[in-house]
């Protein structure tokens, strides 16, 4: 009978079974960072700046956890037994993973520095494309967990959604920029609302760059 393989290939070689555990926490991670600034968006929508802050405070929080568990993996991957181009794929899928709380703490932080109570169509459009990346990393958590159970077929399917929420996220860019354009702001609240367009977008990007290789993970592993 031919031996089913599990998460990234990893499931069998008992000295990489703690990268598995490492990457689920990673993606956990990551999953609660992008929920902070999610109620960042939602406490700036409100008018509640002081929620906000905490918010953000807590996004800058979850980066951090999420890059001490990046530079383990890494580590940990440079010392294990997995041949080279093993070895290069996880660790691009690991630094992958990494951008996607990076890009977040990014939008976060200028998202704090938009002080300007914007106009209820741009913060509708910035509702919008952040509920897109909530949706996203859901999905993305799921085609992990998926993996860890080989349940490939709902991997597939989890990482085909995350495509199409990208091209999504695509569209959602473009009308979020049209909303800013069309309305009179302040210099400074233009600049950081156009620079905040290109973070969200960027983020659901590391999304489907994520989606992309555990789709090629489960393919392999069939």
């Amino acid at each position: 009978m031919r031996e089913m393989r599990n998460i990234l290939g990893w499931l069998g070689m008992a000295e990489e079974q703690h990268i598995i555990q490492d990457a689920q926490k990673h993606v956990d991670v990551t999953y609660r960072t992008v929920e902070c600034f999610v109620e960042a968006v939602r406490a700036f929508v409100k008018g509640d700046l002081s929620a906000k802050a905490i918010a953000i405070d807590k996004v800058k929080d979850g980066e951090h956890e999420a890059d001490l568990i990046r530079s383990k993996m890494v580590k940990e991957l440079s010392e294990s037994l997995l041949v080279p181009p093993d070895r290069e794929d996880l660790m691009h899928f690991v630094r992958t993973l990494d951008k996607i709380a990076d890009w977040t703490k990014g939008a976060a932080q200028i998202l704090g520095f938009i002080e300007e109570r914007l106009p209820d169509n741009i913060l509708k459009n910035i509702s919008t494309a952040t509920e897109v990346i909530l949706k996203s990393v859901t999905k993305l958590k799921e085609a992990i967990g998926g993996l860890g159970k080989n349940d490939l077929q709902k991997v597939l399917l989890d990482c085909e959604e995350i495509d199409r929420l990208e091209h999504e996220a695509d569209e959602q860019k473009q009308q979020l920029i049209e909303s800013i354009i069309h309305v009179k702001l302040e210099p400074t609240s233009l600049l950081l609302s156009y620079e905040l367009a290109g973070y969200l977008e960027g983020v659901t990007d590391k999304l489907e760059d994520a989606a992309d290789f555990i789709k090629v993970a489960a393919i392999k592993s069939k």
